[in-house]
This record gives C-alpha cells, sequence and structure tokens, in this order.
C-alpha cells in the first residue's frame, strides 16, 4: 500500500492553518477606543515574510502579498513530511 492510500482516509481532515501578520501592545486607553471601522496600524508591509503553521509546528514560509482590497500569504516554502 503506497503512503498516499494509507493517508487517503484523512485528505478531508480539516487542520486550522495559521499566520500570523503581525503583533501589537496598545494601552488600555487605544483599546477601549476602538469603535467599529477604527483601523490598528501594523508594522508589516506586503512582501515581508511570515511563518506558516499547522497545529504549532512550523511548516512553512510564506510573503505578504495584497491582491485588490484583499491581504493573503503567497507560500514560498512549504514542507509537510509523508
Amino acid at each position: 500500500m503506497t503512503v498516499s492510500q494509507q493517508i487517503a482516509p484523512l485528505l478531508n481532515v480539516f487542520l486550522d492553518v495559521e499566520v500570523e501578520l503581525d503583533r501589537k501592545t496598545m494601552s488600555m486607553r487605544e483599546v477601549l477606543e476602538l469603535e467599529i471601522g477604527s483601523v490598528i496600524r501594523m508594522s508589516r508591509s506586503a512582501g515581508e515574510n511570515i511563518d506558516i503553521r499547522i497545529g504549532e509546528a512550523l511548516v512553512g514560509f510564506g510573503e505578504i502579498v495584497i491582491i485588490e482590497d484583499t491581504m493573503g500569504v503567497r507560500i514560498t516554502d512549504f514542507n509537510v513530511e509523508e
């Protein structure tokens, strides 16, 4: 039986894929002043590299991209061991 056949039953299992774009420390005052439509300025920008994690395991790297009005991640390196 091949590896592909062995893992076939798992192909429809959902996994949380996590990419952290940025973190910011804010004062309580700043947090309480937030409202719908507020913008939190971040230090990261398009083209910067980020980590891609699945279940806390580092599985790849990507770069931040902007496509029209949406932010995304272009995968630059991805390694899931079989």
